[in-house]
C-alpha cells in the first residue's frame, strides 16, 4: 500500500515520527550519496579513512608518550590506548563537522522537497560511523600487529557505538538548526572540534585528572563514552559504569539531545525561508 503525503495546517507536526519512518529510503539514499561525495576525485579515497586516525595515533602516541611524559602504565601497548580513545573522538569530531553544515549544504533539497529535516543531519552522521568501522577494523590489526587479545568485554562494544552516535547526533542537529539562521556557527564548529580535542581522554585516561575535578571533566559527554571505549578494549582498565562521572556524561548526552531535537522542531518549519 503506498504511503500518501498530505500536506495541511498541523498536519506534519501530528504525523512527523510516522513520516522519518516512510521516508526511510530518502535516509539511505541521502546516507550512500555522502559517502560517494566524500571520497569521489580523491586519489586515495577510502585509504584516507585509514590514513588519517593512523598518523594522529603516531602523533599522540610521541607527543602525550614521550614529550609531555603521560604515557599511561599498563599492560596494554599505550599506542592501543591511544587508539581506543581515538576511534570514538574522531567519530564524534567527523560527525559533528559534517552534520553541522548539513542543512546548508543541502539547501535546495530544503527549499523544493518536503521531508523531515532531521533526516539530512541522521545521515552525516551515519556517513561519519561508516568512517568509523573502517576504523575499527584498523584496530583489529593492531591487536594483530601488538599480539594483544582483548578480553570479552569488547562485546560490550556496540553499547558505546550507541552512546557514540547519541553525543554526536544531538550537537549536530543542533548547530546545523543554528546554522541555518546565523551562519557564525560555522566558525564556532572548527573551534569547538579542535578545543574539545584536548579536553577529552584520547592521549591520556580521565584517571589521570585529579578527584576533585572528575565531575566537572565529566561534563565533557565524550568522557563517558571514551572511558567505555576503552574499559571495552584494555584489560586493566577501569568500569567506568561503576563510577558516577559516567552517569554525569550521560545525563548529559541525554540532555542535548533533548535540547537539541526540541530546538531543531522548533525551528524547522521556518528552514526554507531562512536559508
Amino acid at each position: 500500500m503506498a504511503y500518501k503525503i498530505i500536506i495541511e495546517s498541523g498536519r506534519a507536526e501530528k504525523n512527523y515520527w510516522k513520516d522519518l519512518w516512510h521516508y526511510r529510503e530518502l535516509f539511505y539514499i541521502l546516507s550512500w550519496r555522502d559517502i560517494k561525495v566524500r571520497y569521489k576525485q580523491t586519489t586515495l579515497g577510502v585509504l584516507w579513512a585509514i590514513i588519517r586516525p593512523l598518523l594522529t595515533m603516531i602523533i599522540f602516541t610521541f607527543v602525550f608518550g614521550k614529550v609531555a611524559k603521560m604515557e599511561v602504565q599498563s599492560v596494554v601497548p599505550y599506542a592501543l590506548i591511544v587508539f581506543a580513545g581515538l576511534l570514538p573522538w574522531q567519530f564524534f569530531s567527523n560527525a559533528l563537522t559534517e552534520s553541522s553544515n548539513s542543512l546548508v549544504g543541502n539547501e535546495r533539497l530544503v527549499t523544493k522537497v518536503y521531508f523531515p529535516r532531521m533526516i539530512i543531519p541522521a545521515s552525516s552522521v551515519i556517513t561519519s560511523f561508516i568512517d568509523f568501522l573502517i576504523s575499527f577494523a584498523i584496530l583489529l590489526v593492531l591487536f594483530v600487529v601488538y599480539q594483544y587479545m582483548p578480553s570479552a568485554r569488547i562485546f560490550w562494544m556496540p553499547l558505546f557505538w550507541i552512546m557514540a552516535f547519541l553525543a554526536s547526533f544531538g550537537p549536530g542537529l543542533y548547530l546545523t538548526a543554528m546554522n541555518v539562521k546565523y551562519r557564525d556557527f560555522r566558525y564556532i564548529i572548527p573551534f569547538i572540534v579542535q578545543f574539545g580535542l584536548f579536553i577529552s581522554p584520547v592521549g591520556y585516561t580521565s584517571a589521570q585528572i585529579p578527584e576533585k575535578y572528575q565531575a566537572i571533566y565529566a561534563l565533557n559527554p565524550m568522557v563517558g563514552v571514551i572511558d567505555g571505549f576503552r574499559w571495552c578494549i584494555v584489560k586493566d582498565a577501569p568500569n567506568p559504569m561503576l563510577h558516577y562521572p559516567f552517569y554525569i556524561s550521560l545525563a548529559v548526552i541525554v540532555f542535548f539531545l533533548a535540547l537539541a531535537v526540541y530546538q531543531f522542531r522548533k525551528m524547522e518549519k521556518n528552514f526554507a525561508d531562512l536559508i
